[in-house]
């Protein structure tokens, strides 16, 4: 098996394909080996019980934080009553508490370590909400839009409408009210509530100002949101706080700027690494700077590494001592940089290597996988792939299945349909499976099952659609004395001879009378005129970002399976309200319920209600904490199912959230080695999680000069906490040993060099790049491949405060339609931003143009969405523009190292050049690089790449066109302002001003010149349509005559009418549909209609020339026709003035106009126009409108003169 040369798209090494092959000593089959057999009973797995039994038990001596509960609690959230007021100073204590990232140098310890890693992350989970709360409890009566914080998401009421009993969780049903929103939502690209988000809730009477209950989405399916009112789930933090009242009002808040689950489960495998080994810690803790080698290849250092050379040469490189010998630069195809890297991944156990942008540091990643894959013992365990997104991981696994079929993929959502077939719970539901009832799992479920039917049989007396309450509960809860029972039994009795075993409640019901009532509806359908909230998401980005919330393995991640309990208050007493003393006072004095007046039982009902929801309540809590420990322990026993499976794979692939999640899944296999990818981009702690304490090797893969990772509080960021600094760059900065990939093999020389402010002369270029045949030159732009279009247009801000310039939208629109008119693929083309307001606004610029609102395919992303992926053309909008000197975004170096380096071929940057200029010195670079044509070898000349307006060359007459607003491109459409005058493919001259399409799609609709080949009269059809005669057609009865097929007209529209007649683009994204024959109610028809088989007959003996005679006729008859016709033709004055073409115009006198009208019109039929007639009609059709409604829709109506 060989490695594909197209491993990497356009980070490839030219002629890898012919001297790269898989090692074949391993497996000799390209199937997966998933055969376990089915009888084999599941083992209890020492290491995975070992983890969790360590996380229940309290560490003697270690700090508070490690033993802080998984969900944050009510006294994290909500400030001290006195300090909500918007004061800073709890805020300062707080951060006073948190030590900082070091950036150099050592930690005290282990323990120093990973505290400061722990409070840094949960203090930026937590504190978004916390501030949304403390802007919520200083007015908590506002709309969500009034407050200054535009995260805020406040839903007022919340009832809590059933629960849900599934293998995740117990979880609590809500309905909410978006009157506080006063939008609607487009949940499929909302991040409102997405599953895993952290909410608090509090009761309405309170709005937080004391009480508060924490709880996390659980599934938010789209068929409930899209309800109303819209539910989701939720799972409460705590079971002592779990609530069941059906009729109470709970306001709920969350912050929508921020996601913890992203954090949660990193929280939480920090501090279990307080209880185990800390491999590695020498270089993460105490930063040392020379890296020893695996212990591994210490033991052996002989190494397997035929899959680097070709077959020929593969029994040399069988058995290499890799601390000694390497192979020489001969052998191999890698580049210097790369093979140097290549070593260092095998032969260091902390290895780190940056890869600039395009060097190729995924397939040089393969490329180690493969060699470390080839030289696995059968007992190891399999090798952990990571990286930060699931398009990353998706993207590695995709290239090492090529050499290694035999892995598996952890969690996520995988687009990619193989890969699909290779996770977790694909590959358990494929291996067949033999109940074993002993088993841990079937015994937790089982346990489960009980808890399920305990929880309904308590919940019984609040489920929907139910009567009163039956005397017999109240009885069993001590609320009402055996006497009391036997008064509403007796009486029942005594009275309507009703007995309560035969219909439960019915007692109660007697008793009450009229003072029992239904209840209403918590809260109803809202009818309100509202506008629609703007998306936040991409669909498939909102479904990445959820997808890590839930084990994906073997859970919906949409929607929680299980029994559902309704929950409904259904009755409520009517009448007097009385205190609790005075009910409880009335009930102790008496032992005949109905001695208590009518008017107050109303009153004692709704006590009755109360209580019993109290001690439903408690019962409730005390389930929900077996419950939740009951999935531990089927957890446990499902993961020693699946580590039966995952040890048969080589390779097992998680991302970095994954890897803290099933972290005491992973365990269980004893991992040695570890390749994380995107390092650099990843934060250090869910890279610190991946040092179980069995790992000997660690691989670390990324550049830290581009995107840097993602906080979700801004201030972290900066000194002195410097939460976004990774461990690649921690550990580069310290001067810990690493090496850099330096030959490109994505940008076209003059796009690379933009990056010399950043990269200096590290990068180089591979002669692939060089070359015009692989990057050829952007259509229409002469050359010119990269260019700044500069302007001062001003910047606003969306309904989210993003920054936003509608100008610069609509100027970057514009191009991208010129570049798709001059034949560029809409799909090879990326545009990209800072701000997701401007992504928005180009995708609604976009959705203006009809050409291009159907094309699918074109990406509109964010810059930091972006990192890792290319295209051949990339325009960039840089948005910022105005008077405060502020570029927010743009003043970060690794972003822009991640815009200026996305584009092969052709790269246009749109923006205010000067601001950039003054506020960055990265990009006044840039621009000074681009003004000068500084660090550049391109042959393209001296000229400067920026510039107020956009210089544009027309691919057929070479002309150089200024464009300075976005309407200048309407004027040339795709082209110039030159007539085309080229030769159509019928010999016809091209009537279009200059266009850069083919004259091949054009129809052509002068007048045909070819003869009709049936009957050889002239054709009068248009010269793109079949040839037709009207007089043959009428004579032989509506038969056609035929030369040639007609085009096909669904592919085609109508221009304008013109003097030189009509030219028609054939554009198959806005045709009107096949046209029909040409028919008009005013052509008469013959007098004498022929036989059918008479004209077949007559047809024939045209064919063979016989058709002259009849010709002879019809010409007498048109000649007699046309001087009738002219004796009703007079001129008003004898002068006449000249036509274009030398003919004289004669002038119509008003009460003929309509006689003449009629009667050239039948001329034209004929096919015989007078040359006084034919004069004035060219000069009518060539200043007309379009002739159809069709023609009016044409892209190209102002192509015509």
């Amino acid at each position: 098996m060989r490695i594909s040369n197209d491993i990497v798209g356009g980070e490839v090494n030219a002629g890898l394909s012919e001297r790269f092959r898989g090692a074949t000593s391993f497996t000799g089959s390209s199937v997966p080996n998933d055969d376990i057999p089915a009888s084999e009973p599941v083992r209890p797995n020492k290491d995975i019980r070992e983890y969790l039994q360590l996380a229940k038990q309290p560490i003697t001596g270690g700090g508070a934080w490690l033993d802080q509960p998984e969900i944050p609690t009510s006294s994290e959230v909500l400030l001290a009553k006195s300090d909500f007021s918007m004061s800073e100073q709890p805020l300062i204590e707080i951060e006073e508490r948190i030590r900082p990232h070091k950036i150099e140098g050592a930690y005290e310890d282990n323990e120093d370590y990973l505290r400061t890693k722990y409070d840094l992350l949960r203090e930026d989970a937590i504190r978004p909400l916390r501030e949304a709360l403390t802007e919520f409890r200083a007015d908590p009566f506002k709309d969500e839009a009034e407050y200054k914080n535009q995260s805020i998401g406040v839903y007022d009421p919340v009832y809590i409408t059933s629960f849900v009993f599934s293998p995740r969780g117990l979880a609590t049903r809500v309905a909410f009210s978006l009157g506080r929103v006063k939008k609607h939502i487009r949940w499929e690209q909302s991040k409102r509530l997405i599953t895993g988000t952290l909410v608090a809730l509090s009761p309405t009477e309170d709005a937080f100002q004391t009480q508060c209950i924490l709880a996390t989405v659980a599934a938010r399916p789209l068929s409930a949101l899209e309800q109303n009112p819209p539910e989701i789930d939720l799972f409460f933090a705590r079971p002592e706080e779990q609530e069941i009242d059906p009729m109470r009002k709970w306001i709920m808040v969350e912050c929508r700027a921020s996601f913890f689950e992203a954090s949660r489960h990193t929280l939480s495998a920090l501090q279990h690494m307080m209880r185990e080994p800390f491999p590695l810690s020498k270089y993460l803790v105490y930063a040392q700077k020379e890296v020893d080698p695996p212990a591994y290849i210490k033991h052996n250092p002989y190494v397997n590494l035929s899959s680097l050379v070709s077959m020929e040469e593969s029994s040399e490189y069988e058995n290499v001592n890799v601390l000694e010998d390497w192979p020489t630069m001969s052998s191999h195809s890698l580049d210097r940089s790369q093979s140097k890297a290549l070593k260092r991944m095998l032969t260091s156990e902390l290895a780190i290597v940056q890869g600039p942008p395009g060097t190729g540091k995924t397939f040089v990643s393969v490329v180690a996988l493969q060699i470390i894959r080839d030289n696995l013992r059968k007992e190891d365990s399999p090798i952990i792939v990571t990286a930060q997104t699931n398009h990353a991981l998706d993207q590695l696994l995709r290239h090492t299945s090529q050499f290694e079929p035999n892995y598996i993929r952890l969690g996520g959502r995988s687009k990619d349909k193989e890969i699909k077939k290779r996770t977790l719970f694909e590959v358990r539901s494929a291996i067949p499976q033999q109940k074993q009832p002993g088993s841990q799992k079937a015994q937790a479920t089982m346990a489960m099952r009980k808890l399920t039917i305990q929880c309904q049989l308590l919940l019984a007396p609040l489920e929907a659609n139910k009567g009163p309450l039956d005397h017999k509960l109240l009885l069993s809860f001590d609320l009402i004395t055996k006497e009391q029972a036997e008064s509403l039994e007796m009486e029942s009795q005594c009275t309507m001879g009703i007995s309560a075993i035969e219909n439960p409640g019915i007692l109660m019901e007697q008793w009450l009378g009229k003072c029992l009532a239904p209840c209403d509806r918590p809260i109803g359908p809202e009818q309100f005129d509202w506008d629609y909230e703007e998306e936040d998401f991409e669909v498939e980005q909102l479904k990445e970002l959820e997808a890590e919330a839930v084990a994906q393995d073997d859970d919906d991640i949409e929607a929680l399976r299980g029994p559902v309990t309704l929950l409904s208050d259904n009755y409520k007493g009517t009448g007097q309200g009385l205190s609790n003393t005075d009910i409880q006072d009335m009930l102790r004095k008496t032992d005949d319920l109905y001695t208590i007046r009518v008017a107050n039982r109303g009153a004692v009902y709704n006590y009755f209600k109360r209580e019993v929801k109290k001690i439903i309540a408690a019962g409730v809590r005390g389930i929900c904490k077996q419950y939740q420990d009951t999935i531990v322990q089927r957890k446990v026993g499902q993961w020693e199912e699946d580590v039966r499976v995952l040890r048969n794979a080589r390779i097992v692939g998680c991302t970095t959230t994954g890897l803290a999640k099933y972290r005491a899944l992973l365990s269980g296999l004893r991992p040695r080695i570890c390749v994380v990818e995107e390092a650099a981009e990843t934060l250090e702690a869910p890279v610190t999680v991946a040092c179980f304490p069995t790992l000997e090797h660690l691989v670390l893969v990324g550049d830290h000069q581009q995107l840097r990772p993602h906080t979700q509080v801004r201030a972290f960021e900066d000194e002195p906490y410097f939460l976004n600094l990774s461990l690649f760059e921690r550990l580069v900065s310290n001067n810990v040993a690493y090496d850099t990939l330096t030959r490109q093999r994505r940008m076209i020389p003059e796009i690379r060099r933009l990056l010399y402010p950043i990269y200096e002369d590290t990068l180089k270029d591979h002669k692939m790049v060089k070359d015009v045949s692989n990057r050829p030159p952007v259509e229409g732009m002469g050359g010119n491949n990269s260019y700044f279009f500069c302007h001062e247009w001003p910047e606003s801000r969306d309904a989210n405060m993003s920054a936003v310039n509608t100008m610069e939208a609509q100027m970057l629109v514009q191009f991208f339609n010129y570049l798709v008119l001059n034949g560029v693929d809409a799909t090879k083309i990326t545009v990209l931003t800072f701000y997701n307001g401007q992504r928005k606004q180009i995708l609604r610029e976009l959705r203006k143009q009809p050409d291009l609102r159907i094309i699918p395919g074109i990406q509109v992303v964010t810059v930091d969405s972006y990192q890792g992926e290319e295209n051949d053309i990339v325009l960039l909008s840089l948005v910022r523009s105005n008077r405060n000197h502020s570029i927010g975004f743009l003043s970060s170096e690794n972003r822009a190292c991640v815009a200026l380096s996305r584009a092969k071929r052709g790269f246009y940057i749109f923006g205010n050049a000067e601001l950039l200029a003054c506020e960055s010195g990265t990009w006044a670079s840039v621009v000074d690089i681009m003004f000068r044509n500084k660090k550049s070898k391109v042959t393209t000349g001296q000229e400067r790449r920026v510039g107020y307006q956009f210089p544009l060359v027309c691919s057929n007459h070479g002309r150089k066109i200024w464009c300075e607003e976005p309407s200048d491109f309407e004027l040339i459409k795709g082209g110039c302002d030159m007539k085309c005058e080229g030769s159509l493919p019928c010999g016809h001259r091209c009537a279009f001003m200059c266009h850069p399409f083919e004259h091949d799609m054009i129809n052509c609709t002068q007048k045909c010149s070819k003869r009709v080949e049936a009957c050889g009269h002239p054709c009068v059809a248009e010269c793109c349509d079949q040839c037709r005669c009207h007089l043959c057609e009428r004579r032989n009865g509506g038969v056609k005559s035929t030369l040639k097929p007609a085009q096909n007209r669904a592919n085609s529209f109508r221009a304008p009418r013109s003097h030189t007649r009509n030219l028609v683009l054939k554009d198959t994204l806005f045709s009107p549909g096949p046209s029909e024959p040409v028919t008009d109610a005013r052509t008469p028809r013959m007098a004498t209609a022929q036989p059918v088989d008479y004209a077949t007959e007559q047809r024939e003996s045209y064919a063979n020339g016989g058709a002259q005679e009849d010709d002879q006729q019809v010409l007498e008859m048109r000649k007699e026709q046309e001087e009738r016709y002219r004796a009703q033709i007079r001129p008003s004055t004898p002068t006449a003035g000249p036509s274009s073409a030398g003919e004289t115009l004669i002038q119509i006198s008003p009460e003929k106009t309509e006689t003449v009208s009629r009667n050239t019109n039948l001329l034209l039929d004929l096919d015989f126009e007078p040359q006084s007639v034919r004069g004035r009609h060219d000069v009518r059709r060539s200043s007309a409108a379009p002739a159809s409604s069709s023609v009016a829709k044409s892209t190209y109506t102002n192509l015509l003169d």
